[in-house]
């Protein structure tokens, strides 16, 4: 268990930041998950960042809709989406209310309700898989479209809500290009990672989806 100051909720101030702020001062982060069959902590060791109009690989580049509306603030609620018709990816909705900007979670290391996330994450060899990647740590902690929406700072009886953790020393955090972003988004190095972590997910790059002959 955290003690003393780690367990002290982020406010909104925090989000209310520049993505390319918000998203490596999350490293460290504990991720908290209230579910029916019990909670999960999660202390958060690799995200990306999304800057909406400046950014050819956000959801928000072309403007607003329907599915991507959360992220148009007020910072700190999750925007939760569906990929590929079967997986669900929580972010961290940041920057000034009104113009898109969000944080991927994509991996981190499960320390509370590791059982509950194990039942969820049958395929995970070891617990260090239980939340690399992040459709696995969406699965892991019970994270559906239900969730889009939420209010992380609304207090402990949220359904999800991040504590200060320990945050991640500068020497330690990694940066490079997303996983999977394409075209001109491709190389921004808006990956960021706690070196040398075994939670966290492998690098691939985008690979064009080849069309049905």
């Amino acid at each position: 268990m955290i003690a003393g100051t780690e367990r002290t909720p982020l406010t909104r101030n925090f989000f209310d930041r520049p993505v390319l702020e918000v998203a490596p001062d999350l490293l460290g982060r504990t991720l908290v998950r209230l579910t029916d069959d019990g909670p999960l902590e999660l202390r958060l060791t690799e995200v990306e960042a999304y800057d909406g109009p400046n950014d050819p690989g956000s959801h928000a580049f072309r403007g607003r809709t329907p599915r991507n509306d959360v992220m148009f603030g007020p910072p700190g609620h999750a925007y939760v989406y569906f990929t590929y018709g079967m997986w669900h990816c929580l972010n961290l909705v940041c920057g000034p209310e009104g113009r898109a900007s969000g944080v991927l979670l994509r991996a981190g290391e499960v320390r509370m309700g590791a059982e509950l996330a194990r039942k969820r994450r049958l395929s995970a060899r070891h617990d260090k898989e239980l939340a690399k990647g992040p459709a696995r740590l969406a699965t892991a902690l019970d994270v559906g479209r239900a969730l889009n929406g939420t209010d992380a700072c609304a207090g402990p009886d949220a359904p999800l809500s991040v504590l200060t953790g320990t945050p991640v020393p500068p020497d330690q955090v990694r940066s490079g290009p997303r996983t999977g972003v394409g075209g001109d988004g491709a190389p921004h190095p808006w990956r960021f990672w706690i070196s040398d972590d075994p939670t966290v997910s492998p690098y691939r790059a985008h690979q064009p989806r080849k069309r049905r002959t």
